[in-house]
């Protein structure tokens, strides 16, 4: 079974007068033989008009691999990916995300990756005297897998963290309850915007959070566009946070976020409007897109 979201999306295009078929990357592969040389189950010959990635699934390094070229390789024949396996690489890797926002100049956490117990035990000692340190999941999402760091006896061990320590800045801020803000961005636009409320520092809807409808401000826009750039999203799911002073720091841009959440608090269909700027880009308008 496909889960909500596919079936929300495919609903979406099909009110646009589209024909969505929803595909696991898991059944994609390539043939040399064929003309466009990739196999995508129930097309034959042909190719799609254009791919929407909900997902890339759980597999093996080489099984994600091959996922990932089947969507490169879709776009080198001229198919429009949305996104594109480039940004979905640099935001899958928590790391690259940073990388990004911060050689962009974007506000974001200082934040450590490194591949030794020891060097994650170095950046402790020096760091969590000024507060303490996230540790995340190099791969991973909806809040799970994260840790409050606060001395070096609260690392975890090289072999629980598939030997790569992800360590970042742990931002208080100055509401009375845990909250980050959550923008969505659809092709150069933030079409909605939430915050999460939560009893406990992980602010994610799967685990609990309370979603409530927010207004961003021109220059939190700004910065969510700016970061979605930063990893050449056509979409995205934009964290950010505000700490106690009312600065704000991008946490996380995810490339295949969910709406699930959004939608509760938002007054249209998030998947009719991301269903109208993907058919739009490809110049179709069998009937009015949402905008």
């Amino acid at each position: 079974m496909y889960d909500w979201h596919a079936r929300d999306l495919a609903a979406a295009f099909a009110r646009a007068g589209a024909i969505a078929a929803p595909i696991r990357l898991s059944q994609c592969g390539f043939d040399t033989r064929r003309p466009g040389g990739l196999v995508i189950p129930g097309f034959g010959a042909e190719l799609p008009d254009a791919v929407f990635v909900r997902a890339i699934g759980s597999g093996t390094f080489e099984s994600v691999t091959l996922r990932l070229g089947v969507l490169h390789s879709l776009a080198d024949v001229g198919v429009p990916v949305v996104n594109s396996a480039r940004a979905i690489e640099l935001c899958v890797d928590k790391a690259a995300t940073s990388f990004a926002l911060a050689r962009r100049g974007i506000p974001t956490p200082p934040t450590w990756t490194v591949q030794s117990e020891q060097a994650a035990q170095q950046i402790v000692r020096r760091e969590a005297g000024r507060g303490p340190l996230v540790l995340k999941p190099l791969f991973g999402a909806q809040g799970f897998g994260l840790k409050l760091i606060r001395r070096v006896e609260d690392l975890p061990p090289f072999e629980a963290v598939e030997g790569v320590y992800y360590l970042q800045r742990f931002i208080a801020g100055g509401c009375d309850t845990f909250r980050d803000i959550r923008l969505f961005v659809s092709h150069g636009e933030v079409i909605a915007a939430m915050t999460r409320h939560a009893k406990q520092w992980i602010t994610n809807v799967k685990l609990g959070a309370r979603p409530e409808p927010f207004e961003p401000d021109a220059a939190m826009i700004d910065l969510a566009l700016r970061a979605s750039a930063a990893v050449a999203a056509e979409f995205a799911g934009v964290d950010i946070i505000t700490d106690a002073a009312g600065a704000a720091y991008v946490l996380e841009v995810n490339s295949m976020p969910g709406w699930r959440g959004l939608q509760k608090v938002t007054p249209f269909s998030v998947a009719d409007r991301l269903a109208g700027d993907l058919l739009a880009r490809i110049g179709f308008y069998g009937s009015e897109a949402t905008k």
